[in-house]
C-alpha cells in the first residue's frame, strides 16, 4: 500500500523522514506475527501505530485492545490481563475472564510497558513465549493466539540493567523496534499539523479558520513542544476558540505558549552509585560543620580560662579574644597575687587576699556513696519525723511495717 495512502486512512500529517521510516517498518511487519516495541515521548501517538499494525495484518477482523498498564493498580493488573477465578481474592464474587482470554485471536497493546510489576513481567513473558497463562486463583494452564504490541516512553534497556524491568522480557517484545520522532524532532511538520487541527476546530466550532502570520510560524517552529502532538493540538483549540481576531500574529500566540524558561539542557547523569555518593558528599559537609563548631567552642573556653586567670576578680570584664596562635596558654604558670595585681613567681598565693580579714579555711568532707548508708540514714529521718512511729515511718518509706523492724534489726537503730 502506498505510504501516502495509509497517512490518510489513518490521518497522519507531515512528511519528515523518520516519521516516513517509521511508518514504513509498521507496513512492513504488519503482516507477521512479530513483537512490537514502539518507542517515543508522550504526546507523539503511538498507539496510531499499534492500529496501523492491527489493521494492515491478518487479524484485522479480529479484537484489537489499548491497555494503559501505568493506570491500573499493582494490585488487579494481574485479574485484568489474565483473568481470576471467583473467591480467588476479596471482592472476587464471580470469575472473569482477562484481556488475553478475551482478545484472543486479536492483537492486545500494552501502553505504558515499563510501568508493569516484576511479577506480572514474568507471567507476560510466559505468555509471549509459550501463549501460556494460568487465571489468578486457579492451577489451570490456558492457551491464546495474542499478538502484544507494547509502548513505552521510557529506555527499558536502561531500567533492565537497574533491575526495574526484567533484561529477558526487553528482548522478547524488542524483536521489532519503532521509534516514533518527536514533534521537534520534526518542525517541517509544525505548520502541517496546526493547520489541520485549526480546520477542525473551525469546523467544530462553526468558526472561521486560524491564519498564522510568517513570525508567528517561526515562533511555532521554534518552541520546544514538550507534550509533542498532543500539546500543539490544545494550543490549536485554545487559539481557535479564545482568539478574537483570526490573523494571529507572534505577539498574539506568545500568549498561548507556556512559558518555556526552565531548562531543557542535557545533565550528566550519574551511573551506579551516584545516590550514594550524593549522600556521602552530605555526610562529610556535615561533618565538617560539626568539625569547625567544636573548634570554635574550644577557642571560647581557652579565651574564658584565660580571661579568668587574668582577671580573677573582674569576671565581668572582657579581654580581646584568644588566638589559636598565642603561646600564652604553653607559658602559664601558677599565678601569685601581690597587693591588687598578679604576677608570675612559680609559687602559689591566694587571691584578692584582705590582711584585715580572717582566713576561713575549708574542710573538704567527702559524701559516702554507700547505699547502705544512704537507707539507714532515711530511716533515722523518718523516725524523726513521725516520732518513732514505725507504721507511719514505713508507709513513708514505701515498705513493709515487718521490712522496717528487719532493717532496724540490721542497722542497729534505736528508736
Amino acid at each position: 500500500m502506498d505510504l501516502q495512502a495509509i497517512k490518510n486512512r489513518f490521518g497522519i500529517i507531515g512528511n519528515s523522514p523518520g516519521l516516513n521510516h517509521a511508518l514504513n517498518i509498521a507496513v512492513q511487519v504488519a503482516n507477521t506475527d512479530l513483537s512490537v516495541l514502539i518507542n517515543g515521548e508522550s504526546g507523539v501517538g503511538k498507539e496510531v501505530f499499534s492500529k496501523i499494525i492491527h489493521d494492515l495484518s491478518a487479524r484485522k477482523h479480529n479484537p484489537f485492545i489499548a491497555v494503559n498498564c501505568g493506570a491500573i493498580p499493582e494490585g488487579t493488573i494481574d485479574s485484568e490481563l489474565f483473568g481470576h477465578e471467583k473467591g480467588s481474592f476479596t471482592g472476587a464474587v464471580d470469575s472473569r475472564k482477562g484481556y488475553f482470554e478475551t482478545v484472543n485471536g486479536g492483537t492486545i497493546f500494552l501502553d505504558e510497558i515499563g510501568e508493569l510489576p516484576l511479577g506480572t513481567q514474568a507471567r507476560l513473558l510466559r505468555v509471549l513465549e509459550t501463549g501460556e497463562y494460568i487465571r489468578v486463583g486457579s492451577s489451570k494452564v490456558q492457551k491464546t493466539d495474542v499478538r502484544v504490541i507494547a509502548a513505552t516512553n521510557k529506555e527499558l534497556l536502561e531500567h533492565s540493567q537497574t533491575g526495574r524491568f526484567r533484561e529477558d522480557l526487553y528482548y522478547r517484545l524488542n524483536t521489532v523496534p519503532i521509534r516514533v520522532p518527536s514533534l521537534k524532532d520534526r518542525k517541517e511538520d509544525i505548520a502541517l499539523l496546526f493547520r489541520k487541527f485549526a480546520a477542525d476546530f473551525a469546523d467544530r466550532y462553526k468558526t472561521s479558520p486560524v491564519q498564522l502570520s510568517e513570525d508567528a510560524r517561526v515562533l511555532l517552529m521554534n518552541y520546544s513542544w514538550p507534550g509533542n502532538v498532543r500539546e500543539l493540538k490544545n494550543i490549536a483549540e485554545q487559539i481557535s476558540v479564545l482568539s478574537k481576531d483570526k490573523n494571529v500574529s507572534a505577539t498574539d500566540l506568545q500568549q498561548f505558549l507556556p512559558a518555556d524558561n526552565f531548562n531543557r539542557l542535557p545533565v550528566l547523569a550519574g551511573g551506579k552509585g551516584s545516590v550514594s555518593q550524593q549522600e556521602f558528599a552530605n555526610e562529610r559537609e556535615i561533618l565538617y560543620k560539626l568539625f569547625f563548631d567544636m573548634k570554635k567552642d574550644v577557642n571560647e573556653l581557652k579565651k574564658m580560662f584565660f580571661d579568668v586567670l587574668q582577671n580573677p576578680g573582674g569576671m565581668g570584664h572582657h579581654i580581646p579574644m584568644y588566638n589559636g596562635n598565642d603561646t600564652a596558654m604553653q607559658d602559664l604558670k601558677p599565678a601569685v597575687s601581690s597587693g591588687n595585681y598578679i604576677s608570675s613567681t612559680g609559687q602559689p598565693v591566694l587571691l584578692n587576699q584582705n590582711n584585715n580579714e580572717e582566713m576561713h579555711h575549708h574542710e573538704a568532707v567527702e559524701e559516702s556513696l554507700s547505699i547502705m548508708e544512704k537507707e539507714k540514714e532515711l530511716i533515722i529521718k523518718a523516725l524523726k519525723k513521725h516520732r518513732g512511729k514505725r507504721k507511719d515511718a514505713a508507709s513513708d518509706l514505701g515498705i513493709s511495717e515487718r521490712t522496717l523492724y528487719r532493717k532496724l534489726k540490721e542497722y542497729d537503730i534505736e528508736e
